[in-house]
């Protein structure tokens, strides 16, 4: 549950990216968002549910 406010968008919802950082790990390469929301720095998510998106980025 989200205590900022406005309110964090769901995981579930079309703009669930712009939900708050909570948890920012650099050095291992991810943030954890208020909703949940695992996002990698190479553009990839991972959705509480277990839905994944792949990294977005070309490959070298």
């Amino acid at each position: 549950m989200c205590i900022h406010q406005p309110e964090c968008p769901s995981a579930a919802a079309p703009d669930f990216q712009s939900a708050r950082v909570v948890l920012q790990c650099p050095e291992i390469g991810y943030s954890r968002l208020c909703n949940g929301i695992v996002l990698f720095d190479d553009t990839g998510y991972l959705k509480p549910d277990g839905e994944c998106d792949p990294p977005r980025r070309p490959l070298p």
